[in-house]
């Protein structure tokens, strides 16, 4: 088949729609339909044809496609855990819990922060959990709302975006192992890739920073309480998560050995999607046995499981377009036009400032960055590979760094939502108070991504982004203070 510009009318066509109608899974899907019927020729019996050739060959193509289906079924036993850990009690148990352990304002914003911090496998249920957690600590210490929902939102997707064990990492892995010329196996990749997520690791460190310092917020005014506090346990919820993050670290290191080598060479040779399954089916079973020892019905337990399944089940078909798109792409020739394009058009010394601004934009139009990294992974591998390959995988981090913050400021992002009204907070006020120090650490990550784009190595890169963080905050006090007026009050 020839290649001509028209072949980018369907990846150009997704993009429109996903930023006009903001539906992922309908501009993925209108998308694979105009890409299949490109190929076929207009005609409708094989347009039909390869669409079905296209989806079977997602899970079997001269063998059993292993990865996509441990994948899947990672994700679907993920989500599963996740409503039993909801629905069961796990939650409010550990609330009572945690409630009886904090004493004073910076104790409540560091507690927020931790279980955030714990609660990593979904960016989403973090935000329920933490969020739900938060609301009576933060009322009764008196922490502003805006404050409670920034605490919530900051600790949950930057750190899924970090941790290969989370709901994040299968499907960012699933992304990078669609990509031929990865210099690494998918696991490794996304561990380099967090090492480059500046966004991330900057917004990390400056929720310690606030939740320590209290930085532009007024101070906390404990209230009284009414009664005596209930009490809970904290184990229903923390022996899933221990048990997950502890089988998947040993299965993978496991599966990785047996190919013999080092600490280096046996994650390189890890499987892990076999991994990621079985630790998820072990969690998963582990909290199935709380939640019956706990009381839960039956019937109860076969609807938290139904429930799971049906909310994982959007983020499912987004991966299965998404690899149909990949396909689609590459049948098309449209991996080669873009790198064309881009050596004509773009220039390597802003290719990571420029894809993280990109990415941002399209996250913050779209409200969803899961549904960015499904459309701009693929494409910034191929812009990259083609201009710069020495910095494919920092373009791959700046694509996650950008759409996570693009997310983090949109008023349309699930997480902004479930963060502000889990919180009991207005989701207009969660957005304008977090949006400081979003910004913030977005310009500390892109003074990063440039130093990274001129050669200077990632700790010079790392050090000015960290640097950069205390005087944003010191100016941030100062203008706060001098116009007599707190941010979120």
């Amino acid at each position: 088949m020839d290649i001509s510009a028209t072949h980018l009318l369907p990846l150009l066509l997704t993009l429109i729609l996903a930023l006009v109608l903001r539906r992922t899974l309908l501009a993925l899907g209108i998308g694979v339909l105009a890409s299949a019927a490109m190929l076929s020729d207009y005609g409708p019996l094989a347009t039909l044809a390869y669409l079905g050739d296209s989806l079977s060959g997602q899970f079997y193509l001269d063998g059993w496609q292993s990865w996509h289906l441990n994948v899947l079924a990672a994700m679907m036993l993920l989500g599963v855990m996740t409503e039993l850990l909801a629905r069961g009690g796990a939650v409010a148990a550990f609330g009572h819990w945690l409630e009886r352990r904090i004493r004073d304002g910076r104790s409540a914003r560091l507690g927020i922060m931790l279980l955030g911090w714990l609660v990593f496998i979904d960016g989403i249920f973090s935000c329920l959990v933490v969020g739900h957690i938060s609301r009576p600590i933060a009322e009764r210490y008196g922490l502003p709302k805006g404050q409670a929902a920034y605490l919530v939102d900051a600790s949950a997707s930057p750190l899924c975006s970090l941790v290969p064990f989370s709901s994040w990492g299968p499907y960012v892995m699933a992304l990078l192992a669609a990509i031929s010329f990865l210099p690494l196996p998918p696991l490794a990749a996304f561990l380099e890739i967090g090492r480059y997520n500046l966004y991330a690791i900057c917004t990390l460190v400056l929720l310690a920073l606030v939740a320590w310092g209290n930085w532009g917020w007024p101070e906390a005014q404990a209230r009284p309480t009414d009664g005596e506090l209930r009490r809970g346990s904290p184990w229903q919820l923390l022996l899933p998560l221990l048990t997950l993050l502890t089988a998947a670290v040993i299965l993978t290191l496991y599966s990785g050995a047996q190919q013999g080598g080092d600490l280096a060479q046996w994650l390189a040779n890890a499987d892990i999607g076999t991994a990621m399954r079985d630790a998820a089916l072990l969690a998963c079973l582990v909290a199935l046995l709380l939640s019956a020892v706990g009381g839960r019905k039956v019937g109860q337990l076969l609807g938290d499981l139904l429930h799971g399944l049906r909310n994982i089940s959007l983020a499912i078909a987004i991966l299965l377009l998404t690899w149909m798109t990949g396909k689609a792409i590459a049948d098309l020739g449209v991996a080669k036009l873009l790198a064309e394009t881009a050596e004509l058009w773009l220039s390597p010394r802003f290719l990571l400032p420029g894809i993280f601004v990109l990415c941002a934009l399209m996250a913050f139009a779209t409200g969803t960055s899961w549904g960015t990294f499904a459309i701009m992974i693929p494409i910034c591998a191929e812009i990259a590979h083609s201009l710069a390959p020495e910095l494919l995988l920092p373009a791959l981090s700046a694509v996650m760094a950008g759409s996570v913050f693009g997310d983090h400021c949109s008023p349309i992002s699930d997480t902004s939502i479930l963060s502000a009204t889990a919180s009991g907070c207005e989701v207009q006020q969660h957005v304008l108070t977090q949006l400081p120090f979003a910004m913030m650490a977005a310009l500390a990550s892109l003074g990063g991504y440039v130093l990274f784009n001129l050669g200077l190595g990632y700790g010079w890169g790392l050090l000015l982004a960290l640097g950069l963080l205390p005087v944003m905050l010191a100016l941030l006090r100062r203008l706060t203070r001098s116009n007599n007026r707190v941010i979120g009050q």
